[in-house]
């Protein structure tokens, strides 16, 4: 993990424009709360594309409505044809539209501080062979700690950081099922920790996958690399499977210091069934694609950990609902029983580059 300062101070009179895509499917009241907060960017988007899958038209009104109040200028909005719908396809159509040297994506439910855009663009400018930046979800609780205190069960320790573990993580430590890889690089047998579990300590770090709705990469990587649409409709992992493929070429950083809220809109989801079949076959096709060749340990670390994680599920179910934690603990199962009758097929190494 390499860190660089936070670099503040003003911004210099020169920089690269920016283009801000958001993908969007039956989420109008969310795009109109992302649009509004667009407005008071301290170094806003030099234009937005709203690449929208939706059926309706609910969508296309709200964003019209915000323009034609005079708010969030250089909106363009797209309603694509059913051939070019689904997460990584809408992001593919919305790259070939866009005009700038820095192309960002956020989810149509996240929410920016002001200053987001010119924290990406800083964090830019403080690495220039940098592919990709991704943006920091806040809300997590840390703490700063004395990194030579003992670090207890309960808790997880990134730097002289420190926040709390859920019960997952713990039964993973007490199983020897929790890995030592970094948050935001993938260990060898999978599961590695989201770029959630960076602590909010303003700086830059580098990482081999982040979160794809709160990312920004250069033009010249989007010439090279495409979203592969061997994720359906919501996509899931499909954000890791990208980063994957361009972290090859050029270093990836999360940028700390540029933070946005993520509200985790519960329209145009899959249901649960459907999402629990997605989390294992996509998992399992973005850890093949990492480590084609796993060991014999590897696997049964993988398949050990999704087991494990599909119980959990079960246990979910008292706090979260009865019917959709079975239903995805279902779909979890079926989606494990596919991937071994019959696993994806994994790209050859030269057409990841072009997917």
């Amino acid at each position: 993990m390499v860190r660089a300062g936070s670099g503040k101070g003003r911004m210099p009179e020169r920089q690269e424009s920016l283009s801000l895509i958001v993908c969007t499917y039956r989420r109008p009241e969310a795009v109109r709360s992302l649009l509004q907060s667009l407005d008071v960017q301290t170094a806003p988007p030099d234009e937005i594309l709203i690449i929208d899958g939706s059926e309706d038209t609910e969508t296309e009104t709200a964003v019209r409505q915000i323009g034609s109040s005079g708010r969030s200028a250089g909106v363009s909005y797209f309603r694509v044809p059913p051939e070019h719908r689904g997460l990584t396809r809408q992001r593919n159509y919305g790259i070939a539209r866009a005009k700038a040297d820095i192309v960002a994506f956020l989810d149509d439910d996240t929410v920016p501080e002001v200053a987001y855009f010119e924290e990406i663009r800083r964090c830019f400018l403080r690495h220039p062979e940098a592919g990709g930046v991704g943006g920091y979800i806040a809300g997590t609780r840390w703490r700063r700690v004395d990194p030579g205190t003992r670090l207890r069960l309960g808790m997880f320790r990134c730097g002289d950081w420190e926040r709390r573990e859920d019960y997952r993580w713990r039964m993973r430590k007490l199983l020897h099922l929790d890995g030592d890889s970094s948050p935001g690089w993938m260990p060898r047998s999978g599961h590695g920790r989201s770029v959630t579990f960076l602590p909010p300590d303003g700086e830059d770090h580098e990482v081999e996958f982040m979160f794809g709705g709160a990312s920004a990469w250069r033009r010249a990587v989007l010439e090279r690399h495409k979203f592969s649409t061997f994720f359906q409709g919501y996509g899931l992992y499909e954000d890791l499977s990208f980063s994957l493929q361009v972290s090859r070429k050029a270093p990836l950083f999360v940028c700390t210091a540029a933070r946005l809220s993520h509200r985790h809109d519960a329209g145009g989801r899959p249901n649960s069934f459907r999402y629990g079949q997605m989390v294992v076959r996509n998992g399992w096709y973005v850890w093949r694609q990492r480590w084609p060749q796993p060991s014999a340990r590897d696997r049964l670390r993988w398949w050990s950990i999704t087991l494990l994680l599909t119980l959990c599920r079960l246990v979910d179910a008292r706090h979260d609902g009865l019917r959709r934690g079975i239903e995805e603990a279902l779909g979890r199962i079926v989606g494990a029983a596919f991937t071994v009758i019959d696993a994806p097929r994994l790209p050859s190494s030269a057409a990841m580059a072009c997917e």
